[in-house]
């Protein structure tokens, strides 16, 4: 039971903070995702940190999704708005954190079966750094819902 425990942890720990590439200057860390129904878009959220010049995120694509695209809110005539934008730029010796209410990945045509405690590969497309494969945590609900300020 307790080695059961202790595997699990270990696997959490490791998809919350995967390195770009062993040398490679970006790291994504606490990348989860909401999955409701698979009938409906998913969304999903990561921090980037850059260790390195300036980068931009393109895009994204996962075997668990038919579509992803870049997201941001906005206020619009006093009404929230979900808008998609082409990139998310990643300051040299910065960080980007998408996050629930901000900017984040939008997952369409969900394949079935993903539920909160499931993982699956999703690859970050960047300008400079290239693709970069990290693991998302699907997340429980409470987990997914923005932070009130």
């Amino acid at each position: 039971m307790l080695r059961a425990v202790l595997a699990a942890a270990l696997a959490w720990s490791l998809s919350c903070a995967a390195p770009a590439s062993a040398d490679g200057p970006l790291t994504v860390e606490d990348a989860r995702a909401r999955i409701l129904l698979p009938s409906r878009p998913g969304a999903a959220w990561l921090t980037v940190r850059n260790r390195g010049g300036a980068d931009r995120l393109l895009g994204a694509e996962s075997p668990a999704a038919g579509r992803i695209e870049i997201h941001t809110h906005i206020h619009e005539g006093g009404v929230m708005k979900m808008r998609r934008v082409e990139a998310i730029d990643i300051p040299a010796g910065g960080e980007a954190a998408l996050e629930p209410g901000g900017d984040h990945l939008m997952l369409f045509g969900l394949k079935a079966g993903l539920a909160p405690g499931d993982s699956f590969p999703l690859t970050l497309l960047f300008e400079k750094a290239g693709p970069v494969t990290v693991e998302m945590r699907v997340a429980p609900l409470a987990e997914t819902m923005p932070k009130r300020k």
